[in-house]
């Protein structure tokens, strides 16, 4: 939704290419290689009519630097953001960045007048359950206008006339009605009976009655992003299990025997009927540094990951509570009771704790859970991205998504240096060294790279975005 109202200087299309949007050109400086120059685009204004320049770029990049922000990780190398001109723009990072164009593709420009007339100026403590006049209104750049804002009931968006961009894009949706539906069931229900054009995430299930339906289509691609699950391995103790005194997930070969657990194909052909790609790695094959010796899905060997689990001490298992969301991931809270039962045959009794995404994410920030699963997409295109928000330790910079609690500071000073190595070869030897580690440590439970299913009116003419955003101003209707 925020890509219909809001900008970034850099954006990515409906292919996942990266495309000029309030930057119209961008380059390594060549005086100072630690030193990326923009050209901004000018004569853009916002919604509410003021003039979008340089100072909203400055303002809001070092908005997106503090502590509350969930795109810090992406800034983390830079030094300083300062304008070059009304329409020029400069971000100075510790040593040369030779990737930084791609961190910027979600980093949405604010009106800096607005944010502070708002008092909308700090961002917003989610985790901490605190509102801001931002979180309910939008002063963009982007081709839709907000109209009204109904929170899990309605969001209505209009076209913003005075886009930069009108003559560029088909602008040929003027209106949209946003309108969330949680259960399955009735969403595609509304697909159906034409109350609504245009669903992402079509339930497996229903992919055949949808697609076969007069006047509806089903459009299928690839999607960036994996789902896995996550362990504390790094507390002494847990909250949530009934071993005392010790942590059974701090022991490589219990996390072993339930990586070996995970049958990723059942998963595959009975939860998402056919509609996954079981994953060996936490990180989706459009990212750089991805390989399938990396991907290769671990054995289902349940006499082996039993053995492991005598071997460690927990022959006759132990009790742990899994944290699952039940409204973000394609048939997310089903492939967690599924884990369950296959948990349950290594002697490990699961309790399923599923809740909205809203309650569960939070859980993982304030490092409230001990098991839980998470999903991954990679704007970047590039593994520096997972490196610094899951496997960098924890702090004010980096690792805000490592709810593994894992720290090695060895590893920490590699996953830094990459925001600097302008040798590539050496720069993707590096990550190569760090997914070894990773996978060596089984930091992470890998299940699968989802598969994107966006079920529309025959009317509606897209192409599926690898990123699951529908970028309305691509779309085309006969």
């Amino acid at each position: 939704m925020a890509h219909q109202m809001m900008e970034p200087l850099i954006m990515r299309d409906m292919t996942g290419a990266m495309v000029p949007a309030l930057a119209t050109e961008w380059a390594p400086s060549a005086d100072d290689p630690e030193v990326w120059s923009f050209k901004l685009r000018e004569g853009v204004t916002f919604h509410d009519g003021s003039e979008f320049d340089s100072s909203d770029v400055v303002f809001s990049y070092n908005r997106a630097m503090t502590e509350d922000s969930d795109y810090k990780e992406l800034l983390a190398s830079v030094k300083e953001v300062r304008a070059n001109g009304k329409y020029g723009f400069e971000i100075v990072t510790n040593g040369p960045n030779p990737i930084m164009a791609s961190n910027l593709t979600n980093l949405f420009i604010m009106d800096e007048d607005w944010a502070k007339a708002n008092n909308a100026v700090k961002v917003q403590d989610v985790e901490g359950g605190e509102e801001t006049f931002a979180a309910r209104n939008v002063n963009g750049t982007g081709p839709y206008k907000l109209v009204s804002r109904e929170p899990d009931t309605k969001t209505v968006l209009t076209i913003n006339e005075n886009y930069w961009g009108k003559d560029e894009f088909p602008m040929e949706v003027t209106d949209i009605i946003f309108t969330p539906i949680q259960n399955a069931a009735t969403r595609v229900a509304a697909l159906l009976s034409g109350e609504v054009d245009f669903i992402q995430d079509v339930p497996v299930q229903d992919l055949g009655r949808v697609s076969s339906t007069d006047g509806l289509k089903v459009i299928t691609a690839p999607q960036n992003r994996v789902v896995f699950f996550g362990m504390n391995q790094g507390d002494a103790d847990l909250t949530t299990d009934d071993v005392e005194g010790k942590n059974p997930l701090a022991d490589k070969r219990v996390r072993q025997a339930m990586n070996m657990a995970i049958n990723r194909d059942a998963i595959k052909q009975v939860v998402m009927r056919g509609q996954s790609q079981p994953a060996g790695v936490a990180m989706p094959p459009f990212v750089n540094g991805w390989t399938a010796e990396l991907d290769a899905v671990p054995a289902n060997d349940l006499d082996a990951a039993r053995a492991l689990m005598a071997d460690a001490g927990y022959g006759d298992g132990f009790t742990i509570q899994l944290n699952c969301p039940n409204n973000r991931y394609i048939n997310d809270e089903a492939i967690c009771q599924a884990a369950v039962g296959m948990m349950a045959q290594i002697g490990i009794t699961v309790r399923l704790d599923a809740r909205p995404k809203a309650q569960h994410f939070p859980l993982i920030n304030k490092l409230e859970t001990d098991f839980y699963m998470l999903g991954w997409g990679v704007p970047t295109y590039d593994s520096e991205y997972i490196f610094n928000f899951l496997m960098h330790t924890k702090g004010e910079k980096y690792g805000s998504w490592n709810g593994t609690r894992f720290s090695d500071a060895d590893l920490d000073a590699k996953i830094e240096s990459l925001a600097s190595e302008t040798d590539l070869a050496k720069r993707n030897e590096t990550i190569g060294e760090i997914w070894a580690v990773v996978q060596e440590e089984i930091l992470y439970l890998p299940i699968h790279h989802q598969v994107l299913n966006w079920g529309m009116a025959g009317k509606v003419n897209t192409i599926v975005a690898p990123d699951d955003a529908a970028k309305f101003k691509y779309f085309t209707l006969n």
